[in-house]
């Protein structure tokens, strides 16, 4: 397939165009400066300047952009950056979609989305039908998947990723918890009762991998592992892991000096379930947090 990447340079985006090239796939990745070289096209979302041209030659469109939520503290200029950086990128893309000629449009566009649209959910689990939550995220995923209508009521197969915590060393949930846990001095967050829909670097892959192919599943997709942990849980096994002591819980009240407004979001309980990918019989190579550690620990 010819495949149209946003937020190449990311995390999750760097590996996915890594895995899609030694599957065979041609990819080309839109960037915000001047191209490296022959793979790489410009745009520019904030400003919603996309080439149709360069949308027309892909079979599929795989949209990762956003600042990450976990990169900086929040204040009120990095909120409107979470926000503008999410919604600017899939409105440029869906809109330029929508405009094509029909024959000329993607088969589909596989949108970035996160867990946060279902908002607190306590102890009880969810699958994608539930609701939008309230909340910061949970209001930045409603306008962000909100964003791929015009391509979905163009006729392109739409699906939005609801993705988890994926977990890896260099990266996501686990990266910067690995010194603090290593110097013994990492414990878990708040009451620790929150649930933490993870997933292994492997699997989010794997699911993306899957969903391309799959013309059969179009909508929302929990990009999850089938068995969510507590964070109490999650810290006693990933200091299992490592060898070391998690005896000091990291109050709330520090998580809010530290982290601003997203202590709010880290000390948040969602326990979600993969529903789409369970129905469809998706191979987890890594369905239980310790295989998950095991294998995101290995260098």
């Amino acid at each position: 397939m010819r495949i149209l990447l946003a937020g190449a340079s990311g995390f999750l985006g760097t590996r996915l165009a890594d895995l899609l090239v030694s599957d065979g796939h041609e990819v080309t990745r839109l960037v915000r400066r001047a191209p490296g070289d022959s793979q790489e096209r410009r745009w520019d979302p904030a400003d919603g300047q996309l080439d149709p041209a360069v949308v027309a030659e892909a079979d599929a469109v795989v949209n990762l952009a956003g600042a990450g939520v976990g990169d900086k503290r929040w204040d009120d200029d990095y909120r409107r950056l979470i926000r503008t950086s999410r919604v600017d990128s899939t409105t440029t893309l869906a809109t330029t979609i929508a405009g094509l000629p029909a024959t000329d449009r993607p088969l589909v566009l596989l949108n970035s989305s996160a867990v946060g649209w279902y908002g607190n959910t306590g102890d009880r689990a969810v699958e994608e039908d539930a609701p939008a939550g309230e909340g910061f995220l949970a209001d930045v995923c409603r306008v962000w998947e909100a964003a791929t209508r015009p391509a979905e009521d163009a006729g392109v197969r739409v699906v939005r990723l609801r993705t988890g915590l994926p977990l890896h060393r260099d990266g996501g949930l686990l990266k910067p918890q690995l010194l603090p846990f290593k110097l013994g001095i990492a414990g878990r967050l708040g009451s620790g009762r929150q649930w933490l829909p993870w997933i292994s670097l492997v699997d989010w892959l794997g699911v993306t991998r899957f969903l391309l192919d799959r013309d059969d599943i179009a909508g929302p997709v929990n990009v999850v592992g089938p068995n969510p942990v507590t964070n109490a849980e999650f810290t006693r096994e990933l200091a299992r892991q490592l060898h070391r002591p998690a005896i000091v819980p990291i109050p709330a009240l520090a998580l809010k000096v530290v982290l601003g407004g997203f202590a709010h979001e880290a000390l948040t309980s969602t326990r979600v379930l993969p529903g789409v990918l369970a129905r469809a019989a998706f191979p987890y190579q890594h369905p239980t947090l310790p295989k998950a550690l095991q294998k995101a620990l290995t260098p």
